[in-house]
């Protein structure tokens, strides 16, 4: 993009590099999904949807980039972790050494109280590269059968103590 600035001493003309040109990086649109409803789950050994926690988004370009913002409050469930998908597709993810779980974070006990729950924020700018409907869920993985519960504490007491949350997932189109 050619620019110009006519007139004076101080007269300017040139171009603007395609990587800042304007339009890049905008934000085109926005799709969350907000779970407030419980989950719970006591298998261990393999990792497994939260029901509810997953959201669709069709990239306008393939050149965008998914920003997903994920958003979850849990309990339970010592040495669990969190694992975020596109369609069948583990994303990420650290890298794989010797038999341990490739995760994208983790999905932390509150070891203070029974009474609380955990927040654990992750987020992954994503470039799946494509214009179709693409879906994004959240997986959570227990090593030991104890339970894991999302938007409730382990105790869940029915008091003042006790306390009710909400998880979200959020993806958002980059212009790329």
């Amino acid at each position: 993009m050619a620019i110009t600035r006519l007139g004076g001493a101080n007269a300017i003309t040139g171009t603007i590099p395609t990587s800042v040109a304007p339009g890049k990086g905008k934000i085109l649109q926005v799709v969350e999904t907000t779970k407030t409803d419980t989950f719970s789950s006591s298998t261990a050994g393999s990792f497994t949807d939260i029901t509810g926690m997953s959201a669709t988004i069709t990239p306008s370009s393939t050149s965008s980039k998914i920003l997903v913002l994920l958003n979850i409050n849990s309990d339970g469930g010592n040495n669990s972790h969190i694992r975020l998908v596109r369609g069948s597709t583990a994303i990420g993810i650290g890298d794989a050494a010797s038999s341990r779980s490739r995760v994208s974070g983790g999905a932390a006990r509150n070891s203070t109280s029974a009474n609380n729950m955990a927040n654990n924020g992750i987020s992954f700018l994503d470039s799946p590269s494509s214009t179709s409907a693409t879906t994004y869920k959240v997986q959570f993985y227990l090593w030991s059968s104890e339970s894991w519960y999302l938007n409730r504490s382990d105790s869940d007491g029915n008091d003042g103590y006790g306390g009710r949350s909400a998880s979200t997932i959020t993806l958002m189109e980059i212009a790329g």
